[in-house]
Parts: structure tokens; C-alpha cells; sequence
């Protein structure tokens, strides 16, 4: 029901149109019965042909009236059904991207099959409408009709007509059920069908041919059974609709003589009575057996699995995921190298960070610094040792729980086409207008902002590494979690904005970890690892300038000569 909402939203006027001329469309169903029997009993029967010519050219003229209602019906159609695949387009790949970053992982049979999809919900709906107009409208009119011709006629007809139309409605929800299980086993046909196409190679060459097709082969099993199931019960309900229409008209043709003879209908009123039964309830019938099998129950089955693709509810925190109170992130002898024989990058490294700290990391280029950020995201496994937060060791961990505690930026920051608030609000699509503001005055964003026209505004290709990293900071500090690890992510800022930036992540609840690229940024930090290979300490800035000599030799490349008199050092150490 939501993607329904969410479709028809701000269709009002269009779903008006659609109905006034369907209004117009059903006016020969409501009158037909009734001019056949004027024209039969005020002119036939009495021999005044011209006078039953005048009732059957007014008859002619208001289905010439319903036919231009027919007409204008499929343009006030267009204008709701048109728009639809474009909002359920965007609703899909919106809830897909989200539950992507929150760590699911959306199924790949709907999501592949997208515009496919769509496409069926528009095609579909405008089917139902005009379905739903030609059964409900069509049947009300003709009903009506024949309360106003022949009532002792309608309290035979109306029983049968309507106990049909209620057990087609009652086999919906199974017809439903079984419509989607059908859906599913063409998607799961259609996927492995595409893996055994994009690995034919490998198959070939492994000579596993006859255990692909036999996988493919179980899942056209699966669909050919779900196409018998659903043709069974398409079977089932064309007979309801045939069994009612007819026994509609025995009916009449078995009570005619008597309702004649007893004077309680004249035969024109009679011949007005299967006019009703014919031309506007049979077919009223068969169009119920068509909208609510065709367009309605497929329509009703894709809604619902792109519902399953759009759902944008935040994903629960796994019971059992945290097993301490609080965020504190323990390195224990760590240990990773690149290669079976390879001198390891990072050598049985061992630290304690409680929430809240502030650690820099430095160390010559190429010493695995951004390495150890991996390893503390959880991003790189461990050869040696676990890197846990709260108890949880990662990467292990759920990759959802993983998403929402720890974010990293990487020096070259990524900005993807699109409102600058839909960048800010990637990691957290429940950000309210309130707190993207606050994120744009904490990084130093303002500026950016105001030159694009608000946070509403589209981002502009060209935009400098700079305002691509402080864009991506602001994301990072809006989002809610609660280690961040800036992997050089200010080396295009200058020192004003690097210490602006840092000052806000200090402020923002959690823990810092910044691999810093000048001195000013690590001597901020609470505590300091220096990376020298196997070697490492961790220490505060005056102790690493006592017991390291790699950090000394740092600290003098970095430090800025007193004679100097120009702008802040830009000296880096990677």
C-alpha cells in the first residue's frame, strides 16, 4: 500500500478525470434494458415502428455519448499510470542503495529486473483501472437498471451475478500467492541461467556440465509447477464467471413465461431483462475474471517485491551483535603481511582505544599505514590476532552493524551526481534538514553550500579535491558511526580547514583516528603510533620526541623553521 500511496500521490485531479468519464462510458449499461423495453412495448409490439425506431436511436445516441467517454478514457488514464514508473524507478534504486550501505545485500533477481517490473506496474495499472471501471461501474449501472425495470427480474439475477463476483475475490489472495511464487521461479530460473551463461567457461573447462544443468534443470522444475498451479486456479475462476453469467440468463429465459402470463412483466420488459444479462453483466463477469487474474493479481505480486527492493527502514542492530557496553576498540597482536614470504607490514600490534580517544598514526610512505586503517575497519583480515569494538571482533562482525559503528575516507573522496543533501545524507537517509545544516557548519561546508544554492541543489562537475573531501566529512560526521578513521581525508584542505575538521570529529561522540600528514594534525591527537616497520610505539608527542628517533627526524621535516615566514608548513609523512 505504500508504493500505491506513493505512486497515485499528487494524482488527485487525473483519478477525477478517470473517473467522470468512466461515469460517461458506463451510461449504456444503466438505460439500455430500459430503452429496449420501451421500444419493444411502446413500439414493435404495438406495431409503431417508427416509435420503437425513436427508442432504439436514443439508445444508438447514448452509446455514441459512451463511446466518447471511451475514448477520453485511456488519455486520463495516461496521466496517472504515466508517472508511475519513474517514482517506482526511483523508490527501488533509492531503498536498494540504502540497504547496500547499512550492509544488506537486495535480491539480486528484483533488482536486475527493475525496469522490467516497472514497466508491469504501469502496463498493469492502467489495465486495472479501466478493469475496475467496465466490473464495478458497469455492474452497478446494470443492476440499477434492472431494479428500476423489472425488480421481481433483478432479485433472481442479482444472487448468482454477485455470489460469483465473491468467490473471484475470495481466490484472489491465493491466486496472489500463487502468482508470486511463479514470479520467483522465473527469477530464480532467469539467475541461473545468467551465472551458468557468465561462467560457461569455467564449467566447460571444470566439466561440471552436468551438474549446471542439473541445477538449471531443478529450477524450470520449479517454474513449470508453479505455471500449473496458477493455470489451475485461472481455470477455476473463468468457470465461476462463465457458470454465473449463464446461470444468470436460464434464469430469465425459465422465469419469463410465468412473469409474463402473471402479468408482472410485459415481454418488452423482458427483453429488456436479457439485454441487462447479456450485453452489460456477462461481460462485466468475464472482465472481473480478466482485471482481477490479469492486471490486478500482477500487479498486486510486483508491487509487493519491489516493496521487498524499496524497503528504506533502518536495519535493526542484530540481537547479540554487542557484547559490551561500550565502543572500545582492541588491537591484539595483530599481524598482516602481503604474501606467504613477505616481511609483515604491521608485526604483533597490540593497543586499547576507549571511546572518545583521539590517535594519530604516522610513518614514511609506504610503512602500511593505511593498512592498519583497513585492519581497524574491518575492512582487511588479520593473519595474527583480532581487532574487536565493543567486544565484537571484525571482520567477522555483521556487515550491517559493521556499517553503521565504523566509517573511513580515504584521501581521494568520493562524491557521486546529485543533491549536495543526498551526498551529506548517504550514511544516514533520516537526516532532517536541521542536522544537514549542522553538518555543513561543522566541517566548514557553509561556503561551498551557499555558492550552489542550498543543500537542495545539484552538485556541479569540477568541484576541487578539497570541497570533494569536505563534502565527504560532513557525510561521515552526520552518519552514526562511532569509530572514524580519516586515512589522510584533509590532505587537500589547508591547515585552518584541516584543524577545523578535527576540532568537529574531537566534538562528535565517538573515536578518532587520523593518519596524519603534518605535525599540526598529530600533535592534536591524544596519543601517537609511529609505524617504523616492524617497530612501532605508541606514546604522547613529548615521550615519541625523547624514545623515537623516526618521530624526531618526523618532527624536524615537519617543523617549521622559525626564520620561515610564510604559510603553514605542507609538509607530509605517509
Amino acid at each position: 500500500m505504500t508504493a500505491v500511496r506513493e505512486m497515485l500521490r499528487g494524482q488527485r485531479r487525473a483519478v477525477l478525470a478517470v473517473l467522470a468519464w468512466s461515469t460517461v462510458t458506463t451510461l449504456p449499461a444503466l438505460v439500455s434494458g430500459r430503452l429496449v423495453a420501451l421500444a419493444a412495448d411502446r413500439g414493435f409490439l404495438r406495431e409503431r415502428p417508427w416509435t420503437g425506431v425513436a427508442w432504439l436511436a436514443v439508445l444508438g445516441a447514448v452509446m455514441v455519448a459512451g463511446s466518447i467517454g471511451a475514448r477520453y478514457v485511456p488519455s486520463a488514464l495516461s496521466r496517472v499510470v504515466e508517472p508511475m514508473r519513474d517514482r517506482l524507478v526511483r523508490r527501488v534504486v533509492t531503498g536498494t542503495l540504502r540497504r547496500l550501505v547499512s550492509g544488506e545485500r537486495p535480491d539480486p533477481g528484483v533488482v536486475a529486473r527493475i525496469s522490467e517490473h516497472a514497466e508491469t506496474v504501469r502496463d498493469n495499472a492502467a489495465g486495472l483501472l479501466q478493469g475496475l471501471q467496465q466490473v464495478v461501474l458497469t455492474v452497478l449501472a446494470a443492476v440499477a437498471g434492472l431494479l428500476l425495470l423489472a425488480p421481481a427480474v433483478a432479485l433472481l439475477i442479482v444472487p448468482p451475478v454477485l455470489l460469483s463476483l465473491l468467490l473471484i475475490v475470495w481466490m484472489l489472495p491465493s491466486l496472489v500467492e500463487r502468482r508470486r511464487a511463479l514470479l520467483l521461479a522465473e527469477e530464480r530460473v532467469a539467475g541461473s541461467a545468467g551465472r551458468v551463461c557468465g561462467a560457461i567457461r569455467d564449467v566447460v573447462a571444470c566439466g561440471a556440465e552436468s551438474r549446471a544443468l542439473a541445477d538449471a534443470r531443478a529450477d524450470i522444475a520449479a517454474q513449470a509447477r508453479a505455471e500449473r498451479a496458477v493455470g489451475r486456479a485461472d481455470a477455476l475462476r473463468v468457470g465461476l464467471a462463465l457458470t454465473g453469467g449463464q446461470l444468470a440468463l436460464l434464469v430469465v429465459l425459465l422465469a419469463a413465461p410465468w412473469l409474463v402470463r402473471s402479468g408482472h412483466l410485459s415481454p418488452g420488459e423482458v427483453l429488456g431483462a436479457l439485454t441487462y444479462v447479456i450485453t452489460n453483466l456477462q461481460p462485466a463477469l468475464r472482465a472481473a475474471v480478466h482485471t482481477t487474474g490479469g492486471s490486478g493479481v500482477e500487479i498486486a505480486v510486483t508491487l509487493r517485491r519491489l516493496e521487498e527492493a524499496a524497503a528504506t527502514t533502518d536495519v535493526p542492530e542484530p540481537a547479540g551483535t554487542r557484547t559490551a557496553p561500550d565502543d572500545t576498540l582492541v588491537l591484539d597482536g595483530v599481524t598482516f603481511a602481503y604474501g606467504a614470504g613477505a616481511e609483515p607490514v604491521v608485526h604483533d600490534l597490540s593497543f586499547t582505544l576507549t571511546p572518545g580517544s583521539h590517535l594519530a598514526i604516522v610513518g614514511p610512505s609506504g610503512v602500511g599505514k593505511s593498512t592498519l586503517a583497513d585492519l581497524l575497519c574491518g575492512l582487511t583480515a588479520p593473519q595474527r590476532g583480532t581487532v574487536s569494538i565493543g567486544g565484537v571482533t571484525l571482520p567477522e562482525a555483521d556487515p550491517a552493524w559493521l556499517r553503521r559503528t565504523v566509517a573511513i575516507i580515504p584521501q581521494e573522496a568520493y562524491v557521486f551526481a546529485g543533491a549536495l543533501a543526498d551526498n551529506l545524507a548517504y550514511l544516514r537517509p533520516s537526516a532532517t534538514p536541521d542536522e544537514l545544516d549542522a553538518a555543513v557548519a561543522a566541517v566548514g561546508l557553509g561556503p561551498l553550500r551557499d555558492r550552489l544554492g542550498g543543500t537542495q541543489a545539484l552538485l556541479p562537475r569540477g568541484l576541487t579535491p578539497g570541497e570533494r573531501q569536505l563534502i565527504a566529512l560532513a557525510r561521515v560526521w552526520l552518519s552514526p558511526a562511532r569509530v572514524v578513521v580519516l586515512d589522510e581525508a584533509t590532505c587537500h584542505l589547508d591547515p585552518p580547514a584541516e584543524a577545523r575538521v578535527e576540532a568537529a570529529f574531537r566534538r562528535r561522540p565517538g573515536t578518532l583516528i587520523v593518519i596524519a600528514h603534518r605535525l599540526t594534525s598529530a600533535r592534536r591527537a591524544d596519543r601517537i603510533l609511529v609505524m617504523d616497520g616492524p617497530r612501532t610505539l605508541l606514546a604522547d608527542h613529548p615521550t615519541l620526541l625523547a624514545r623515537s628517533p623516526l618521530y624526531a627526524t618526523l618532527h624536524g621535516t615537519w617543523h617549521r623553521p622559525p626564520a620561515h615566514t610564510g604559510g603553514p608548513s605542507h609538509g607530509r609523512a605517509r
